[in-house]
């Protein structure tokens, strides 16, 4: 009788445990998602174990860091518009393009190395690192060397160009009121972007100069970036990242998310990945637009070069005023729903600037399709923020921004390879398929939770 309670009893056990395990498994998907989100959205813990959340005016010394990041993303903003190369080698559009493609390399590397450069140096080794490639750059460019070594300093500026990036986007995106903030910096890298064609322009146009003049203008405005990132983040040392990063994280861990973690842990590596390719497309999309639209203004619409520098402008100036009005309209409306509704505009817009033949519209057309396209990039790096957890924010938005910023080497480049073989009219369907791709993927981030919505 003994015996058969016993075996009862251990067969109930067994049956218990068996359901058990398979109920865990089922939910050990959700278990993990829950997880990742309860990181990113629990509020911090009483007793000092999280730092208070910064803004930009304070502390006090984050005011003029803040506008020294403006200043770098003016010069970056500057750096990508300033392309005028091709009547100078007499190349072909396919040639030229390499331009473009050259800061792919620079970009990779910074996404390889800005998690440890931020572990090891801290936000200074960015505020180092980055402004001193610009210069080395802009002094090659100045001496207008053969077209081969010309592409190789663009690789300098490239890795500059992605360091501060990545460093500067996630910074900006921890704090309170990042969709303004992130708008007026990214803005201010649209103001670059405008007033690099008219200085340009102007130099070789009236001034009849070489397009290399340019560059001895950038050179002054990248020794000032050098100048004021190292004076204001001076004392942003790796062991200061490491430190903050730490409390972030409740104590834990050594400080910085893994790249191994933000990339391929199921869903905050999900997350990564979307935004990176969101980036990829989008930066991409922007600066072919910007580089091409000039061309496209003169062999397709018959403009004079004077008025075709005026559209690209026009677009570069609708960028930034677009980040800028549209960042405060941004959290009022939501990330999900103003994306959607940004990027409907544009596909709309592209397709009047495709379709209607006819100077003065392309030219609204094109404006008002900078003016909608302004305001995703900084919303992106917002909504990574929300989803993901504080430990992998460097990581993650550092990897997604320098990722994304390669878009701005990868696409024009095939732009001017399409345009050689097909005229530089198929740029507008370009864009308009890429722009519909970034819908799709838009819609495939998941929901942000109900606390993070703006």
């Amino acid at each position: 009788m003994a015996t058969t309670t016993t075996t009862t009893t251990t067969t109930t056990t067994t049956t218990t445990t068996t359901a058990t395990t398979k109920t865990y498994s089922r939910n050990e998907d959700n278990n993990e998602l829950a997880s990742i989100q309860l990181e990113a959205s629990t509020p911090p813990p009483s007793g000092n174990v999280f730092p208070a959340i910064e803004r930009w005016n304070h502390p006090k010394a984050n005011i003029y860091k803040t506008i020294t990041t403006f200043w770098c993303f003016l010069v970056m903003g500057a750096n990508d518009a300033a392309y005028g190369l091709e009547q100078h080698y007499s190349l072909t559009y396919t040639i030229v393009s390499l331009v473009f493609l050259s800061p792919l390399g620079g970009y990779a590397l910074a996404a390889l190395t800005n998690n440890h450069i931020h572990l090891r140096f801290g936000r200074r080794g960015v505020a180092i690192i980055a402004p001193s490639c610009h210069v080395i750059s802009y002094i090659i460019n100045c001496l207008h060397p053969p077209y081969p070594v010309l592409v190789v300093s663009f690789i300098f500026a490239g890795f500059g160009n992605g360091l501060a990036d990545s460093g500067w986007n996630a910074w900006i995106g921890n704090m309170a009121d990042a969709n303004q903030v992130l708008g007026l910096l990214h803005g201010f890298y649209g103001a670059g972007a405008v007033l690099a064609p008219l200085v340009a322009t102007a130099l070789v146009t009236k001034a009849e100069v070489g397009w290399w003049y340019f560059y001895y203008i950038m050179i002054g405005c990248a020794v000032i970036e050098l100048t004021t990132s190292v004076y204001c983040f001076w004392d942003d040392t790796g062991a200061v990242f490491r430190r903050d990063t730490q409390h972030s994280t409740g104590g834990t861990g050594s400080g910085g998310g893994s790249l191994r973690k933000a990339l391929f842990t199921k869903h905050a590596g999900r997350i990564t990945w979307l935004c990176a390719v969101f980036l990829l497309l989008y930066v991409g999309v922007e600066v072919a637009l910007g580089g091409w639209i000039v061309t496209f203004m003169m062999r397709v619409r018959h403009g004079e070069p004077f008025a075709s520098g005026m559209a690209a402008t026009g677009f570069w100036l609708g960028i930034t005023v677009g980040r800028v009005v549209l960042g405060f309209v941004t959290p009022r409306l939501g990330e999900k729903l103003a994306i959607s509704i940004y990027l409907i505009s544009s596909i709309a817009l592209g397709l009047i600037l495709w379709l209607v033949p006819n100077f003065y519209v392309s030219t609204v057309a094109v404006s008002l399709q900078g003016f909608f396209l302004g305001p995703l990039f900084p919303a992106v790096v917002v909504v990574a923020t929300k989803l993901l957890p504080r430990g992998l924010h460097v990581t993650a938005i550092g990897f997604a921004a320098a990722f994304g910023a390669g878009g701005g080497s990868v696409l024009p480049f095939a732009v001017g390879a399409i345009a050689q073989a097909k005229g530089v009219k198929v740029l507008q369907p370009f864009a308009i398929g890429l722009l519909g791709a970034i819908m799709g993927l838009w819609m495939c981030l998941p929901r942000i939770p109900a606390q993070h919505e703006t």
